[in-house]
């Protein structure tokens, strides 16, 4: 039998205008090893603001059609459609995770025993109300789990399990965070709390100093405070951070890190070297809240890397058996080590709703957005 369902679409023209709007699709049954999911709860993700705004001009929003079938159009500056090129024209689906309950089967015996069961997944196109995705690539959450509870558990739980993971995979001991009082910081405090990693943590005001410090974080750090450099150099030293990683990407803060790694191996160095400390310090950029440019003062010598760093080629290279492994745990400590709290569940219509937009679009820390696809409709 075949349904229809809406859709949340994100369209940049070849003129330089977004749009932004609800499409009617249809949605056929589940092929053999797939299973039809309702889907009840799916974050907005700084991940997802990318595809669904880009760089658009958020003060030239427009609103219309009606209210359950918002149009929304923005300006892209010339600057940021060069960027778009590859899917200028093209009405995009938006949403990389979320969760909700299998309606819907499959014949073969893995679809099947998922049917009626509340699952998260992740793949994309999950600002809908239906998606039809492969048994294999669901996760089965545990039987009192709501699509709430289960609706962030592949990215933010994941990466800062990917986090903990290259530590270890790449010899280090202990590890740096920015932006570091977000839902992902907030889980990664309590991994490393668990696993016994020490961790230090960057935000960005004393309120998320506060935050972290009365959740059991040891180490927080303000960027903010007139001291900060002093102080991340201490706890860089107290902790022996060798790794960072860096969700901020533009500015001095990544280079700030290396610089303190530099110096702190430097209070221990047993003679001068004019190539600085053989230690080598790794910073790693997944994010880009700040969109400006990565700035590095060269003042932390020669061993030194910086990468960027993607869940998705991580999972790829460390193979399904131990991506197995962390999804597992996901589940495992989903109301406790990976829960996830909202400022607001949202229906597909309000979230385009211009100051709904301006709201979540501004990524600020402890403002996470929920879309429950039912809601208002």
């Amino acid at each position: 039998m075949t349904r229809k369902g809406l859709e949340l679409r994100s369209l940049v023209k070849s003129d330089g205008e977004l749009e932004l709007s609800l499409a009617e699709v249809e949605v056929a049954d589940p092929g053999p090893d797939e299973v039809l999911v309702r889907v009840e709860a799916t974050p907005i993700n700084p991940s997802d603001l990318g595809l669904l705004i880009g760089p658009a001009d958020l003060s030239t929003l427009k609103a219309a059609g009606s209210k359950d079938r918002p149009v929304i159009t923005a300006t892209v500056p010339p600057a940021g459609l060069k960027a778009l090129k590859a899917r200028l024209d093209q009405s995009m689906p938006v949403g990389n995770e979320g969760a909700g309950v299998v309606i819907a089967a499959g014949a073969s015996p893995e679809a099947q025993g998922l049917m009626g069961k509340t699952v998260a997944m992740i793949g994309g196109a999950m600002y809908a109300q239906y998606r039809i995705v492969r048994a294999a690539d669901v996760l089965a959450l545990p039987d009192d789990a709501t699509p709430a509870e289960g609706a962030s558990c592949f990215v933010n739980p994941l990466t800062a399990l990917g986090m903990t993971e290259t530590l270890r995979r790449e010899g280090h001991k202990a590890l740096v965070h920015t932006a570091a009082a977000s839902n992902l910081g907030q889980m990664l405090v309590r991994i490393c709390k668990a696993d016994g990693i020490p961790l230090v943590n960057v935000v960005r005001s004393a309120e998320q100093e506060r935050l972290l410090r009365d959740q059991g974080a040891e180490h927080v750090v303000d960027s903010t405070a007139p001291d900060f450099m002093d102080r991340l150099t201490d706890a860089v030293a107290a902790t022996g951070a060798t790794l960072a990683f860096d969700a901020i990407g533009g500015g001095r803060i990544g280079g700030q890190i290396l610089s303190a790694m530099e110096a702190a191996a430097n209070r221990t160095a047993g003679a001068y070297s004019r190539y600085g400390s053989s230690t080598h310090k790794q910073l790693y950029i997944y994010g880009g809240l700040d969109t400006r440019p990565t700035e590095l003062v060269r003042n932390f010598g020669f061993a030194w890397g910086v990468g960027g760093w993607l869940l998705t080629p991580f999972l790829a290279k460390i193979g399904p058996e131990a991506a197995g492994r962390l999804r597992q745990r996901v589940a495992a400590e989903l109301k406790t080590t990976f829960q996830s709290r909202y400022t607001a569940e949202i229906g597909l219509a309000e979230a385009l709703d211009p100051q709904v937009i301006a709201a979540y679009s501004r990524r600020a820390t402890g403002e996470k957005y929920l879309i429950n696809p039912a809601k208002g409709l």
